[in-house]
């Protein structure tokens, strides 16, 4: 057991995904006997998703801690989060939209799909108010769900003394959901070996070839959040250079690429914010650790991209409301990440049970991905990293704390 844990969990994971593919070729019937384990993971997928919506989400705006921060510097960086995390999202699902990398996949074992009868834009504004809390949690009702985390998490803040038992529990239960999260994707390995064998099994190796446009969707949309959104944000905002930004924050790209977290990102980041960007240290110890609970352009660009592959892998065709919807569950999901690897995949159904998609078929989606995502994962985190940096440059910027000197004459370290 020691060795098996001694192997990092992707290495684990690619060699559960040959597996796999070699059982779902070379013996049908082998895939159809381990389809239980298969069955198994997306149960505790979905066992999951809603503390991890609620708590997280919660939990992410409660860490502002003193209501006086959700002024001034505190509304200031929130606000440039929430922008440039709802420009990731509507980035993640235009990529989408228009190379359809979700085109022709058939997931195995995924019955077609029944929007149900249409509901009027009215009755889904009023269904974002549950009128029983408990109610909404046991049926999964994503979008009250996440309205009902929003609000405790702001009330928690302006509490003040009285709420700071509330803010230290939905702490203590992020930090535990976080364990558990890692509990369950350490049976990620058996879990999509059983999926993708049952996949191949059923439609052959045709089941990979949209995946590598999804990939590639990644990447375009990684390099115009940072090259358009970013880069236009530090130019005509800041009015800063913006290949001396880049440069200056090269290290805290490398880091956040390889570890494929903004939480273990973050010593790197304070360091290059005060040493290469001139980032006063009052601004940066702000903005920069509250930018790693809630600063995710990355995240969000991924979830816009991978509602729309699941839509189109689903047959599911999305109306003007649907998008509109997704955009901004996507950017609230994204918002209550936590920062750690892979954590955006179950996100990916707060985002789709907003719009009427189960929760058996976002999890063979996830199944589908979850093998290919440390590789599209460390991609995603970049943009996050960018992000929080570019945000504590503007708002260093707003408040006279920027060594412009220090700034213009920054080389990576």
């Amino acid at each position: 057991m020691r060795g098996w844990f001694a192997i990092p969990l992707w290495k684990r994971v690619v060699a559960a995904l040959l597996l796999g593919i070699a059982i779902g070729l070379l013996w049908p019937a082998g895939a159809a006997a381990i389809k239980i384990v298969g069955d198994l993971f997306v149960r505790l997928i979905k066992m999951l998703v809603v503390p991890v919506v609620l708590i997280t989400i919660a939990a992410g705006i409660a860490s502002l801690g003193d209501p006086r921060r959700l002024g001034g510097i505190g509304g200031r960086t929130v606000a440039l989060f929430a922008f440039t995390t709802l420009l990731a999202v509507s980035i993640g699902m235009g990529f989408g939209l228009l190379l359809q990398p979700g085109d022709g996949i058939v997931l195995a074992g995924v019955a077609p799909h029944v929007l149900g009868p249409a509901v009027t834009p009215a009755d889904q504004l009023l269904g974002i108010v549950p009128v029983n809390i408990v109610d909404a949690l046991a049926r999964g009702d994503m979008l009250a769900i996440i309205f009902v985390a929003v609000l405790l998490g702001i009330a928690s803040v302006v509490s003040g003394e009285a709420g700071k038992p509330v803010v230290a529990l939905l702490q203590g239960l992020a930090a535990v959901l976080l364990h558990l999260v890692r509990i369950v994707m350490e049976v990620t390995p058996f879990g999509v070996l059983a999926l993708i064998a049952n996949a191949v099994a059923g439609n052959g190796m045709a089941v990979f070839v949209n995946v590598g446009w999804l990939a590639l969707c990644v990447i375009l949309a990684s390099l115009v959040q940072m090259l358009v959104v970013h880069a236009a944000l530090l130019r005509f905002v800041a009015r800063l250079p913006v290949v001396r930004f880049f440069r200056g924050i090269a290290d805290a790209l490398v880091v956040a690429f390889s570890t494929a977290s903004s939480s273990a990102n973050l010593p790197v980041a304070l360091r290059v914010s005060q040493d290469n960007l001139g980032i006063a240290r009052p601004i940066a110890s702000t903005v920069l650790p509250l930018g790693a609970s809630i600063g995710k352009d990355g995240t969000a660009m991924y979830v816009g991209l991978l509602g729309q592959f699941a839509l189109q892998a689903l047959g599911i065709v999305p109306d003007a409301w649907m998008l509109c919807v997704m955009l901004l569950t996507g950017a609230l999901a994204a918002f209550g990440t936590a920062p750690v690897p892979s954590a955006s995949l179950f996100m990916l159904a707060a985002m789709l049970g907003a719009v009427g998609v189960g929760a058996e078929q976002t999890a063979l989606v996830v199944g589908l991905v979850l093998p290919f995502d440390r590789l599209l994962d460390m991609t995603r985190t970049v943009p996050s990293a960018s992000a929080n940096l570019t945000v504590a440059t503007l708002v260093a910027r707003a408040e006279d704390g920027l060594d412009e000197a220090r700034y213009r004459g920054s080389t990576a370290t």
